[in-house]
């Protein structure tokens, strides 16, 4: 595997495609907004002007896009990658997207003899950058040894949960998990101010305790700093808690937690606060 093709360059995205660039591989790219990939342009990566161009020229095609109905065009469209792409290459979302819509592509994939991994992601732009990404890999096994030491080059975390769709129905666990974590995490720190407390000496207390999580070492901060940049979008976190929702009710799973969690991230959307990093709930306690 020598050209590797890339559809996505966001804020986690871009950290990803140097790291492949880091190790010499020939990169492909291709973003809806040509000037989030003009960096790597510069740093030798050749710019595709759509879909098809990055799918036709590469043997593998990672995709990190935003939602479902982006995922299903960029694969299954009439200029997509299927429609473009060689017998036997291998085609690999990290996007968080829907576990039917994951079965569907590999479905559509194997009539054309494409090997196809969900392997959506968590970390935030943190681990996209340190390349300590955990990565939920579903899919044909086979086609998962493959990929691997290209996943190396990304993450740390990396594991086969099984067939197909089941990267994603991980990720919608780990989901799940932050949603009412993010819910503790600002409630423990809007008491910890009300209460006259020092929250980042609170913090030095609890993260390494009970109640430590990756959001209460890695957010926390962030929120007691007034940094509400973007290392992961409450828009897609809103996408996220949507799809892990209804596949929970098809389950007969009942997520109170989540429904909460959901209710509150759509209040903070509707105020503005959609393009902000989920660790922007706190605004909600201040």
């Amino acid at each position: 595997m020598k050209a590797i093709g890339f559809i996505g360059i966001g804020v986690m995205g871009r950290s990803m495609v140097g790291h492949l660039m880091d190790a010499g591989y020939e990169m492909h790219i291709f973003t809806r907004t040509k000037t989030r990939a003009q960096e790597l342009s510069d740093r030798g990566a050749i710019w595709h002007d759509d879909v098809a161009g990055v799918a036709a020229a590469a043997e593998v095609i990672f995709t990190i896009v935003g939602f479902p109905p982006d995922v299903e065009e960029v694969y299954l469209g009439e200029n997509g990658i299927l429609a473009n792409a060689a017998t036997g290459s291998y085609l690999v979302d990290m996007t968080t997207s829907s576990p039917a819509l994951a079965v569907l592509i590999a479905e559509k994939a194997a009539e054309k003899g494409c090997h196809v991994l969900d392997a959506p992601v968590s970390g935030g732009d943190k681990g996209a950058r340190e390349a300590t990404l955990s990565i939920m890999v579903g899919g044909e096994r086979e086609a998962f040894e493959s990929v691997l030491p290209l996943f190396k080059l990304m993450g740390r975390n990396i594991i086969y949960q099984g067939p197909a769709g089941s990267g994603q129905h991980c990720k919608m666990c780990n989901q799940i998990a932050i949603a009412s974590n993010m819910m503790g995490v600002c409630e423990a720190m809007a008491y910890a101010i009300k209460s006259g407390l020092d929250p980042d000496t609170v913090l030095q207390s609890i993260s390494s305790g009970a109640a430590g999580s990756w959001s209460l070492s890695n957010l926390a901060p962030r929120m007691l700093a007034g940094d509400f940049d973007p290392g992961f979008y409450v828009k897609h976190f809103i996408k996220d808690m949507s799809i892990a929702y209804d596949s929970a009710r098809s389950m007969g799973v009942d997520t109170p937690g989540l429904a909460l969690a959901k209710a509150l991230y759509e209040k903070l959307q509707a105020l503005g606060g959609g393009d902000d990093g989920t660790q922007a709930l706190f605004k909600r306690y201040q």
